[in-house]
């Protein structure tokens, strides 16, 4: 990424292999980086760390171990591997042949995927369990309601939701998106914006509300949201609130609201939150390779077509997930 702005700011360009700098850390032959919205936006908007440019985007990584620092224990060359880390504008990202990651902050790839399908797990992973788990403190039981469902992180959502034992409903906006969604467990599906999603979830829930709401989507999905949560629910958004949001009829239900950003490990220098989302990344790679979670691909582009990739995303309402290609 060169500067901030439309898709053909991103550039393929030949710079120096990245080195490793520290005993922890290995150096890996990328195979495949995932696309995630936030790539487009830091794009849109600039990278986080603009006085190091140009930047190389892309969070989600998977590949081969090329070589290991002084002090690894947990990984040997040869070894597949699959990541979030890098990619803000500061630490080089994964839209690249080689990316170096501290052996703490990665996890061994799961067995029966691809690279291109792991490539396009670990955000989406991190923020749905991060939100479901670790903020609304999900149980057995409970109600959810979960918007995008057919979308990155909500398709994971969803899996990981029924994972715990929870009933799970969530909007969704044609047919397709309904199959797609019943196929991965949800009990009902709220067709919007066709139906009125606050009604739709009183009925599921006989009037009390969903004890849990995940927004992916912000705006008015999210101000709107906190009329279909029951009374001392919790929602979660990845969102920053407009200016207009409804806070009187949280405060009136006396919400917990919770945000969910999982770069924040990354941006303050969090290890051990760091190292708990590769944890996250370990125990989803058992359920996938038990059948239990999958992560269903859109498409791919080559790594020299990232900027179709981009344009491709920013399409919008699209299944699942996109990821570049590295030969």
């Amino acid at each position: 990424m060169t500067t901030a702005g439309k898709p053909q700011v991103l550039k393929l360009q030949t710079v120096p292999n990245p080195q490793i700098q520290q005993p922890t850390e290995l150096l890996v032959r990328l195979k495949a980086a995932g696309v995630n919205p936030i790539d487009t936006k830091i794009r849109q908007r600039g990278a986080f760390y603009p006085n190091r440019m140009p930047a190389i985007l892309g969070c989600d990584g998977a590949g081969v171990v090329e070589a290991v620092g002084s002090g690894v224990q947990q990984f040997q060359v040869g070894d597949a591997v699959y990541f979030c880390n890098g990619g803000l504008g500061g630490h080089p990202g994964n839209y690249a042949e080689f990316a170096v990651v501290d052996e703490r902050f990665a996890a061994a790839k799961p067995k029966s995927l691809s690279f291109a399908v792991a490539a396009a797990a670990p955000l989406v992973l991190i923020t749905a369990w991060e939100a479901l788990y670790d903020r609304a403190r999900l149980e057995s039981g409970q109600r959810v309601l979960i918007h995008a469902g057919a979308g990155g992180v909500g398709h994971v959502a969803i899996q990981l939701a029924k994972l715990k034992g929870a009933q799970v409903c969530t909007t969704i906006r044609s047919e397709a998106k309904a199959d797609f969604v019943g196929r991965l467990g949800a009990d009902h599906c709220i067709y919007y914006p066709r139906i009125d999603f606050v009604e739709a979830a009183l009925t599921w829930t006989n009037g009390q509300g969903v004890d849990v709401a995940f927004d992916p989507v912000g705006g008015a999905v999210f101000s709107k949201t906190f009329a279909a949560v029951r009374v001392y629910g919790d929602i979660v958004t990845l969102l920053a609130p407009a200016a207009d949001t409804d806070w009187k009829t949280a405060r009136d239900r006396n919400l917990r609201v919770s945000y969910e950003l999982m770069l924040t490990p990354m941006l303050k220098g969090l290890i051990a939150a760091q190292q708990h989302q590769a944890e996250i990344l370990q125990q989803c790679a058992h359920w996938i390779d038990e059948n239990k979670l999958q992560i269903h691909l859109n498409q791919t582009f080559p790594l020299e077509n990232a900027a179709g990739a981009h344009r491709f995303l920013e399409s919008g309402s699209m299944m699942g997930k996109v990821v570049l290609l590295i030969e």
